[in-house]
């Protein structure tokens, strides 16, 4: 299995010489199995490359796992060049909104409106397929099986965990440590902290002993306490997911955009210094765009 980012950044893109190391596009991840089947999480603008790198292997089948929608996940989608293709296949994967009632084409429809856009979704020329997916109810694909997790965030968001001959990553998108919204003294409190429990040993059997852990960690552990409840996770909780998980790889991503790459490395620096390498423990690393990976 290869994984290749295409987008690291969180919330908004960043563009310039400030970012160019670790890169300024938003959410997007590339996945090929050793069959070479393509599986793409989120569309964040860093699906824009991907695109360009995809126009060699026209026609193509794909299949977009977004995470959820918001608009640094999804961003990238209206300018995905296989849509407007002839005889390519596109399957776009996500979560029913029981705010809105209506799943994953709600992504494309809310974007390709003439407010927004000049070309509407009908004028999209690839065969586009909507599949609308459950919690734990693993898809399987042509060489992968791909589970979603429902995990922590303002709306409904699916991590993913992708397995294909023998190999397995976990992506979080966008995933804030579940943390008890009662005082210790509330009669409500122990039975809230079972809850979060509960859901907390859910995501640790989803990640369970992968290869690689993708992990939302937009904060550091300094700056969350100003942040909290707005959906993202810090570089410590990540790390606690990835021992916990006995995660072999840890990649540190979603990565703050009013962070320059220095200021990034600064801060990871620290983080090492507090979590050091162990033998048999997780390896830690900084998702930077452009980099591939074979496992």
């Amino acid at each position: 299995m290869k994984i290749k980012f295409w987008g690291v950044r969180g919330s908004i893109p960043v563009p310039g010489p400030k970012t160019a190391k670790y890169g300024g596009n938003t959410t997007c991840i590339e996945i090929r199995t050793d069959d070479q089947e393509l599986i793409i999480l989120d569309g964040g603008t860093g699906i824009f490359p991907l695109a360009q790198s995809l126009l060699g292997e026209i026609p193509l089948t794909a299949n977009v796992f977004v995470t959820h929608s918001h608009w640094d996940h999804i961003q990238g989608l209206p300018f995905f060049i296989p849509f407007f293709v002839p005889g390519n296949r596109m399957r776009l994967h996500g979560a029913y909104d029981f705010v809105s009632g209506r799943g994953v084409e709600q992504v494309m429809d809310a974007q390709l409106q003439y407010s927004f856009f000049p070309i509407r979704e009908a004028e999209l020329k690839a065969t586009i397929e909507y599949v609308k997916l459950a919690p734990g109810e693993a898809v399987q694909l042509r060489t992968a099986s791909v589970t979603p997790v429902l995990l922590n965030h303002p709306v409904i968001n699916f991590g993913y965990r992708i397995d294909a001959n023998g190999k397995s990553v976990f992506f979080t998108g966008d995933h804030e440590p579940y943390y008890n919204i009662y005082d210790a003294a509330d009669e409500s409190f122990r039975e809230y902290q079972e809850l979060i429990e509960e859901k907390e040993q859910s995501i640790l059997e989803a990640v369970a002993g992968v290869d690689v852990l993708v992990a939302d960690t937009s904060y550091t552990v300094e700056e969350y306490p100003a942040k909290k409840g707005w959906g993202h996770g810090h570089f410590d909780s990540s790390i606690d997911l990835a021992k916990k998980a006995g995660a072999k790889i840890l990649y540190c991503t979603h990565h703050e955009p009013t962070r320059s790459d220095s200021e990034l490395e600064q801060e990871f620096a620290k983080i090492l210094a507090r979590h050091p390498q162990q033998s048999g423990g997780p390896e830690y690393r900084l998702a930077r765009e452009g980099e591939e990976i074979e496992i």
